[in-house]
């Protein structure tokens, strides 16, 4: 086993050594959580092998310019996609799935030329992603990898769900179907053998899951075709009026609560929105903004928003 864990170690050490201009060997023994003395060896291993390693302990080593895997041609613009992508998966996918994304990301920025490289890195360095609380469970990092596993292998899942309605987990063995993002979470429809129908779940609420070695009881339609059956909640049309100078605020979210146009009349920006879920997500977030703005209609809002406003005066003077 230990053999099998050093050299698994040592080729990735090569890739990585392949993907960028340098590598330090304190990066190297961080990430693989080994001392700097075991990262020597396995470069020495490399040289001996017949890699031409250049550089020295405490600088960083490098591969000899001219000294790669056959070229793949990749335009500017697809390079520095590469960067993007990377960030971006490491904010939106569970972090097994990252994990597996930058090893085979890797091994594609080996095939870069050495300034290439330097492109990659620069932009990796100076490109920051926000952080993303609660878009998965932190106890169950390899959820939405099993679930692709699943969906590839046409394989049982078994895992404990803890929906809205219950205040504990409810075990399932489910048939997942697809997966897709909406709004600021992930989603999965599969076929649930607990309620015997096709039921939507989201990914974060789930405790514990494993993929099962029993194969799916019956053929699935495709993702599309489940979702487009699912009936939409009807849509009730919002107008608010919100000050120029706050307008900016809500830009970054607005979107998620059914955005639809935005019309500047004087000192004002009248925004109209699509909603679905008036009563809770759209007057609970309007809420952050309501000493400034007005509801232009429906009323029916403004009675929500007085409501959760008088409960809001309870909590603070009990």
């Amino acid at each position: 086993m230990e053999v099998t864990k050093r050299f698994n170690r040592i080729v990735a050490i090569y890739f990585q050594l392949q993907a960028k201009p340098i590598v330090k060997a304190q990066d190297l023994a961080e990430q693989f959580e080994v001392s700097q003395r075991t990262i020597y060896r396995d470069i020495k291993a490399l040289e001996q092998a017949g890699i031409p390693i250049y550089g020295e302990a405490g600088t960083g080593y490098g591969l000899v310019e001219g000294y790669r895997l056959p070229p793949t041609k990749f335009s500017k613009e697809e390079i520095l996609t590469l960067a993007a992508a990377e960030k971006l998966m490491q904010k939106f996918v569970d972090p097994d799935l990252f994990r597996h994304f930058s090893s085979a990301l890797n091994k594609i920025k080996a095939y870069l030329r050495y300034n290439e490289k330097l492109n990659v890195t620069l932009l990796e360095e100076n490109m920051l992603m926000g952080s993303l609380t609660h878009r998965f469970n932190e106890n169950v990092p390899s959820a939405l990898s099993i679930l692709f596993e699943s969906i590839a292998q046409h394989k049982m899942v078994n895992m404990d769900y803890q929906s809205g309605t219950y205040s504990t987990a409810v075990h399932r063995e489910i048939e997942p179907v697809g997966v897709f993002h909406q709004g600021n979470y992930w989603y999965f429809i599969a076929y649930c053998h607990l309620r015997k129908d096709y039921r939507q779940f989201r990914i974060d609420r789930i405790q514990r899951i494993q993929l099962a070695s029993t194969p799916f009881t019956r053929t699935h339609k495709s993702l599309s075709h489940y979702l487009e059956k699912e009936e939409p909640a009807p849509t009730i049309t919002i107008r608010i009026a919100v000050p120029f100078a706050y307008a900016r605020y809500m830009e970054w979210e607005r979107s998620y609560y059914g955005f639809v146009s935005e019309e500047i009349i004087d000192t004002e920006v009248m925004m109209t929105f699509a909603c679905r879920n008036m009563e809770q997500e759209f007057a609970r977030w309007y809420l952050m903004f309501a000493d400034q703005a007005r509801i232009l209609e429906p009323e029916k809002l403004k009675e929500h928003v007085k409501a959760l406003l008088a409960n809001i005066q309870v909590k603070f003077t009990s």
